[in-house]
């Protein structure tokens, strides 16, 4: 795995490659010639490669990479994932040799073209090899000394390559600086927490090594040992120990950019919060950034984790004390999931300082007695929380546009305390605790701990990042009490929604104890929130498209219209309907000078907050003039329009909280993009600092081009800065009428993202657009017109119909014996091999997760999950075919 974070599915390819042992380094005659690498920028990135000899046996394939000139440079050591090899971070060393950096990349003991046994950075191993690498640096002519055989060096990379950047800061004083990303502070506790063994990630890890008889002896033997019994033994605890940072913690005194995922049940936030704990002591700088995404998927904020290593190394390689290495501490915050391939709508909040884990605890009271439930013989069926292997692009992604998640709990195998309503938004950052009293009929109780966000009127729970804290309680015959400290989260309990404390006997992840059990529990204490008070949101989002800062779109063509027609007395305002974006009722609009042919006709629909709402229909459906209507350029012949309860008149005041973008906007081609905005906001009248003109101008992601006049613009950049025109004053209702026209796939994504997010915090988005896929993707509900009528409203997935069939996408082809097997699980009625995996029908009352517990345990190689019929069928069944 490289800083690039590749997908999910490959972040276990990174860690694997730092550490060996060896003696002296030897460069083997003609392994390497100097090549010039692919360059976007001025100057070309030369590469050279070479294969070095480790000593006994070990060979490290490297390469090399300099940019423009002879003079000395800081170096960097990049390091890759586990299973991967140093092609995986070929891209960002040539991004960084053009920075200004001499890079060094290698493959690992066991991967790539390197030979020798994985150690899992064993420090006689492989993070030996690090500091010849070190050793061979020191002798370059264009790289930095602090002293004769001293390389000014820092050391990044992601999961294995993270936990050896740790590692070599540790063993060799000659480093200066590190970024790790997504890894951990202390294998044995990842592995086996609280004493509890990780199988599921285990096995992962041993398989993406290519077998046990890849590693070294000692870490297969462990590996079969704990596998075949379930427990984790002392042996096995110390071997991972002593290969873990935690090991030498007391000796990483450099400075350290922490990364690390939210979305991540291998290597969770504890494990950077213990790295940050234990370095900050040592009195070193240390930054903490949890970003989106993680082993589990999500958004791995690529760029943006790029952008903050290399300002760190700016910093504390180069001294550049100008450069801002950014907050001691940054979440991203996310406002929900792609439908179909689980990217989050991102923003970012900081604090000053790194709050830890336990920062401004509230209690949550708890209700629920003493309850009993089983340890069913064999830990079978299992609950479900997390499942490894299925958090990329597919899986997990595809359960969601289902509205069903993976999280399962079966009924007799687990206990449930829950909190009253919260009065008032209660957003969680950090670990949970509670006291419990765990009682069992056997030795041990081995339980998993998770808290789930429960919304009213029996919503689906949610279990904020799939994360779930398993604990073994040693000796409970006679009851023991425990405290438990649920997994680090970045979540926001919505007012009116509660907390539900579950202890499950299973999960799927985990080893739990095979001979049945009856496990007795109740609470001891308060459920104890952490809320990190002095983390505050950014004023705007923090990847490159943030806060949609929308403003009423038509708000001087409004005050035009308005002294061009006559004004009619407005209804009085509607208090049930204040706080509802938009309810349209009875909407009808003739064609000019017909009487009986409508472009609208008895139009009704409700939009409420926090949804974005797709308007769809083929050409002449009256898409458009259902907009204009809403945003007061023309007047209904029948019906009304409420936006927040207030009629919607030409001029309406309440047009103040509307942002509209319809039918592209005009700009003044001899002005720049910048005086464009600035412009038409004074125009408004409305006071400067109301407009939000910077976030705007951040948003548009026109660079330089901001500063230039708009006639040198092409469509797609002409597009952009409309839609940020559309965006000022942060309106309660956004309305946009085709706005991905002129921008490319990356524009559109990011156009997307920013949409869904501006809609979670609570305001309302309409969009109006062509393509079915992207509505599809971007749309939490939809309205269907067709000949000026409504077809259909509700939810995507209702008018989609997720049906009783589902698509199983594969990473492998099926066999037909495999295939047969499907076919007779319960609650299947059948199943068909397909070119990409099979197709599932569904027994009336069978679900999409149980069907994926069964298919794991199958080992059916699931790579996606989702309904057959999409968004397109639905469209043209509803229409007829007329579009």
């Amino acid at each position: 795995m490289d800083l690039r974070l590749p997908a999910p599915r490959d972040l276990l390819r990174g860690p694997r490659r730092l550490l060996a042992a060896g003696a002296a380094v030897a460069v083997l005659a003609g392994a390497g010639a100097w090549t010039a690498a692919a360059s976007d920028g001025p100057a070309p990135v030369h590469r050279v490669d070479r294969v070095v000899d480790m000593g006994g046996g070990v060979r490290v394939d490297t390469s090399y990479f300099t940019s423009g000139g002879t003079a000395r440079r800081p170096a960097v050591l990049l390091a890759h994932g586990f299973g991967g090899s140093k092609d995986d971070v070929r891209q960002q060393a040539q991004d960084l040799a053009r920075d200004g950096y001499a890079v060094l990349t290698w493959s690992a003991r066991g991967f790539g073209r390197s030979t020798g046994r994985i150690g899992l950075n064993d420090p006689r191993g492989e993070v030996a090899d690090v500091s010849r690498l070190v050793d061979w640096l020191a002798k370059q002519p264009q790289v930095r000394l602090d002293a004769p055989g001293d390389p000014r060096v820092g050391v990044a990379g992601a999961s294995y390559g993270g936990a050896v950047s740790l590692l070599a800061a540790g063993h060799d004083r000659r480093v200066d600086a590190i970024a790790p990303a997504i890894t951990y502070w202390n294998l044995a506790d990842a592995l086996f927490p609280n004493g509890v063994f990780k199988k599921l990630w285990a096995g992962v890890f041993v398989n993406s090594g290519g077998g046990c008889a890849r590693f070294r002896p000692e870490l297969c033997r462990m590996y079969q040992r704990v596998a075949e019994s379930g427990r984790p033994d002392a042996e096995a605890r110390r071997l991972l120990q002593e290969r873990s940072p935690s090991a030498v913690g007391d000796r990483i005194k450099v400075p350290t950019l922490l990364v690390q995922g939210q979305s991540d049940s291998l290597f969770p936030l504890g494990q950077a919060d213990a790295a940050a704990r234990a370095i900050r002591a040592n009195g070193a700088p240390v930054d903490v950034d949890w970003i989106a995404g993680g082993h589990d998927g999500g958004d791995l904020e690529t760029g943006r984790v790029q952008a903050r290593v290399r300002t760190w190394f700016d910093r504390y390689l180069k001294g550049d004390r100008g450069v801002d290495t950014g907050p001691a501490f940054r979440v991203t915050r996310t406002g929900g999931v792609d439908s179909t391939d689980g990217a989050a709508r991102l923003r970012g909040a900081s604090g000053s300082v790194y709050p830890g884990l336990e920062s401004g605890r509230r209690p949550v009271p708890l209700t629920g007695g003493e309850q009993r439930f089983e340890n069913p013989a064999g830990a079978n069926p299992p609950a479900v929380s997390a499942l490894p292997g299925l958090g990329g692009s597919g899986g997990l992604a595809q359960l969601s546009s289902l509205g069903v998640g993976v999280s399962l709990d079966f009924p007799g195998q687990h206990a449930r305390f829950e909190s009253a309503p919260v009065r008032d938004d209660l957003r969680i950052t950090g670990s949970p605790t509670v006291r419990v009293r765990v009682a069992s009929t056997g030795a041990d109780a081995v339980l998993f701990a998770k808290l789930y966000d429960v919304g009213p009127g029996g919503a689906r729970p949610v279990l904020p990042s799939q994360l779930v804290d398993p604990v073994r309680v040693e000796d409970a015959r006679a009851g023991r009490d425990v405290t438990l400290t649920l997994p680090a989260i970045d979540h926001e309990v919505q007012k009116g929604h509660r907390l539900r404390l579950v202890l499950a006997s299973t999960d799927l992840g985990y080893a739990s104890p095979l001979s049945p059990a009856t496990y007795t529990v109740s609470l001891r204490s308060d459920l104890e929130v952490p809320t990190a008070e002095g983390v505050t949101s950014a004023a705007a989002p923090l990847p490159a498209w943030v806060w949609w800062l929308p403003l009423a779109g038509a708000g001087l063509a409004l005050a035009l219209l308005s002294t061009a027609r006559r004004r009619t007395a407005a209804p009085a305002p509607d208090p049930e309907s204040a706080g509802v974006p938009l309810r349209i009722t009875g909407l009808s609009k003739r064609y000019a000078k017909s009487a009986d042919r409508y472009a609208v006709r008895d139009l009704s629909f409700r939009v409420e907050k926090g949804q974005v709402l797709g308007l769809l229909g083929p050409n002449g459906a009256g898409k458009t003039t259902t907009l204009r209507m809403l945003m007061g350029l023309i007047t209904p012949d029948d019906g009304e329009i409420r936006v927040f309860g207030h009629a919607v008149r030409p001029g309406a005041p309440v047009l103040s909280r509307v942002g509209a973008f319809v039918e592209g906007a005009g700009f003044l081609p001899h002005l720049s993009g910048r005086e464009n905005l600035e412009l038409y906001w004074r125009a408004t009248g409305r006071p400067r600092e109301d407009a939000h003109v910077e976030e705007a101008l951040e948003i548009a992601g026109l660079g330089d081009a901001l500063d230039r006049a708009v006639r040198t613009y092409s469509q797609g950049m002409r597009q952009r800065l409309a839609i940020a025109q559309a965006m000022l004053g942060l309106p309660d209702l956004l309305i946009l009428d085709e706005p991905t026209n002129g921008l490319d796939p990356p524009q559109i994504r990011e156009m997307r993202e920013v949409m869904i997010r501006y809609a979670a915090a609570g305001r309302t988005v309409i969009v109006s657009s062509h393509l079915l896929a992207e509505v599809e993707q971007s749309c939490t509900h939809l309205v269907v017109m067709d000949r000026g009528r409504l077809v259909q409203a509700g939810p995507v997935g209702e008018i989609v119909g997720s049906g009783d069939t589902l698509l199983v996408g594969t990473g492998t082809p099926v066999d037909e014996p495999v295939a047969e097997k499907v076919a007779a699980l319960p609650g299947v009625a059948s199943a068909v091999r397909t070119e990409d995996g099979l197709l599932v029908r569904l027994e009336p009352g069978g679900t999409a997760e149980r069907l994926v517990v069964e298919l794991v345990r199958l080992e059916v190689p699931v790579a996606s999950v989702g309904p057959h019929r999409r968004l397109e069928d639905a469209f043209l069944t509803l229409i007829g075919g007329t579009a």
